[in-house]
Formats: C-alpha cells, sequence, structure tokens
C-alpha cells in the first residue's frame, strides 16, 4: 500500500472523528438534523482518502481486500445519505405508504454502518498481515 501523506492522514482521523462523534450524538438524539450532515462529510473525507490509497503489488489477496475496503468505504457514504434521510426524511414520498417507508429506508443507516464496519476491521487486520507477509518474502 501506498504511504499517505501528512496531509491524508489528517483528513482520515479527521474524517473519522467526525463520524464517531456524529454517530454517538445523532443516537442519542442530539442536533440530529445538523451532525447527519457531519457524519456525511466526515464519511466522504475518510473514504475520499481510502480511495485514493492505492496498492501497486502482485498479490492477489491484497487486491481482493483493497476492493473489499472500497466497498466499505461506499457503505459508510450510503450509512451517511440514510441516516441524512433519517432526519428529514426526503425519501418518504417516493413509497406508496408511510408503513413502507419506514420497514424499508427508516433508521437503516445502523445496517450499513455496521456492514461498513464490520468490513473496514477485517480487511485492516487481514491487510495487514498480508503486507508483512509480503515484506518477509521479498
Amino acid at each position: 500500500m501506498r504511504k499517505l501523506n501528512r496531509t491524508q492522514c489528517a483528513v482520515m482521523i479527521v474524517g473519522g472523528a467526525m463520524m464517531v462523534v456524529s454517530a454517538v450524538c445523532f443516537v442519542l438524539l442530539w442536533q440530529q438534523r445538523t451532525v447527519c450532515w457531519t457524519f456525511l462529510t466526515g464519511a466522504a473525507m475518510f473514504a475520499l482518502v481510502q480511495l485514493m490509497q492505492t496498492y501497486d503489488g502482485n498479490s492477489f489477496v491484497a487486491r481482493r481486500l483493497k476492493r473489499i475496503m472500497d466497498l466499505a468505504d461506499l457503505l459508510l457514504v450510503v450509512a451517511g445519505l440514510l441516516m441524512v434521510d433519517t432526519a428529514y426524511q426526503f425519501m418518504r414520498g417516493i413509497f406508496g405508504s408511510y408503513e413502507n417507508y419506514y420497514n424499508w429506508i427508516y433508521n437503516k443507516w445502523v445496517v450499513a454502518l455496521l456492514v461498513a464496519a464490520l468490513l473496514e476491521l477485517y480487511t485492516m487486520l487481514r491487510m495487514d498481515q498480508e503486507l508483512k507477509k509480503e515484506r518477509q518474502d521479498a
């Protein structure tokens, strides 16, 4: 994996911190209409930096892990969009009834965030092992 420069590291850390603080504030029902945008901004910052990071090696496993990491980044942004929809209910009019909206969209940002977090955790741990193995082989 290509090393991040100081600016990219700072943007990634700030984006991650924004996501954590915003998710906690949203769950605690504090300023939901504001913190949902903060979460989305943090998710976009975090995802953008991770998507810019490339893997230039030959390992099939590392390339697969990088693709899974990219999927997790996409899910973080989707979680942010669903959080914004939970706060403002933009998509409520698309569904025929309120019941369908609440069953399919409302508060589903939690599921997207959970899946993204699990994928990020898995890929981070496995990528570290794979890169260590690659360095030992070289």
